[in-house]
């Protein structure tokens, strides 16, 4: 999910390929390493920290959090920007893991709130700091073509598919991990119908738009994670995943555009869309289960303490982070060059049908002018 899902759904740039692939590899080589590290000072015994399976998959999850947030800021970092952002990102992410976990006892086993809701709005955070006027418009790079939006649904397809370990990754082995395994995947299947219908609904002439496809129909995962290894039954989880599409599919069609025009937040992913507000919709979840009892040693108030201290800590702790991403050193690319793999990447010459132009004379016979 890491390497490949996130990796590959960041392709749908044109001419931004290589970097969102390359630069996914690098963080997460980084985070994965930093997140052992950091993680590990909360658990120390006898001043050693200890290296196991749920050590190993928590830093895969540490690394998680970078890669939201460095789709909120895509095309328009160095690589040496989103190094420093892992490090700091991964630092505060440890700092309120420790906090939602060990101090609140909060529930979060699939993290709607630590990872995604966090990851998410530090994204944005960043994203508001860097705010690049000349950008406002738009840029001609900052679109899709036919095949790049072919590879981003491959890393769709990953994530998709591996959601339902990634819930249950960390839940109690047994029951717990199974009913974890079992929400996912309805909370999924019910997000991708509602996210095909609405897309239709709000595209004109009832087209569906491939960019919700990619983005919405993973909601469902993010929604249901605090609440995967509960008693919500089968119908709980999808009612989750089919509110989760539905707001994914609004918020990339309506206020993805208004944070870029009003608030003037920038989000190249729409990560706001697909972790955010299911981030957020995931955290309200678990404080209802609480309130109807749905599993007796969930505290309402320490779910919503949790999900209130994530997003403030993120909001936060990413403007500190923007505002150290923007000393001139650390490689900032021009407007001009923004959604280009070329200003950091040994990039392949154009296509030779892109190069020439091609005549067919009276006898059919073909001829290239370069």
């Amino acid at each position: 999910m890491i390497f490949v899902g996130f990796g590959f759904l960041m392709t749908f740039l044109k001419k931004y390929g290589f970097s969102s692939i390359g630069n996914t590899f690098l963080i997460a080589a980084l985070g994965l390493q930093w997140g052992i590290l950091l993680q590990g000072f909360w658990h120390m015994t006898s001043n050693k920290i200890h290296i196991n399976i749920k050590s190993m998959i928590n830093a895969d999850f540490s690394t998680a959090t970078v890669l939201i947030s460095f789709g909120a800021v895509l095309g328009k970092t160095s690589p040496v920007q989103m190094l420093i952002m892992a490090i700091l990102e991964i630092t505060l992410f440890a700092c309120n893991e420790h906090l939602v976990v060990t101090i609140l006892k909060a529930t979060d086993t699939g993290a709607s709130m630590v990872i995604h809701a966090f990851g998410a709005y530090f994204g944005l955070a960043v994203a508001r700091v860097l705010y690049r006027p000349s950008l406002k418009n738009g840029h001609e790079n900052e679109g899709s073509s036919y095949h790049s939006d072919l590879f981003a649904m491959i890393g769709t397809l990953f994530l998709w598919l591996f959601w339902p370990s990634f819930n249950s990754a960390i839940a109690e082995p047994g029951d717990a991990q199974q009913k974890a395994i079992i929400n996912t995947y309805f909370s999924l299947a019910a997000c991708t119908l509602t996210a095909f219908a609405t897309s239709i609904l709000v595209e004109h002439r009832g087209k569906l738009d491939m960019v919700h496809i990619q983005n919405a129909t993973l909601a469902g995962g993010v929604a249901v994670g605090s609440c995967a290894d509960l008693d919500i039954l089968p119908f709980g989880a999808m009612l989750i995943g089919s509110i989760a599409g539905i707001i994914s599919v609004i918020g990339f069609k309506y206020l993805t555009p208004f944070f870029a025009s009003k608030l003037k937040i920038q989000d190249t992913c729409g990560v706001h869309n697909l972790h955010g507000l299911p981030g957020i919709l995931g955290g309200i979840a678990s404080v209802i289960a609480g309130a109807i009892q749905i599993d007796s040693h969930i505290s309402t108030g320490m779910q919503a303490a949790a999900l209130g201290c994530s997003l403030a800590i993120a909001l936060v702790g990413g403007a500190v982070t923007g505002f150290i991403l923007q000393l001139p050193f650390l490689g900032q690319p021009p407007d001009q060059n923004c959604y280009d793999d070329s200003v950091y990447w040994e990039t392949p010459s154009e296509e030779m049908s892109q190069q020439c132009n091609i005549y067919q004379d009276d006898q059919g016979k073909l001829t290239v002018e370069a």
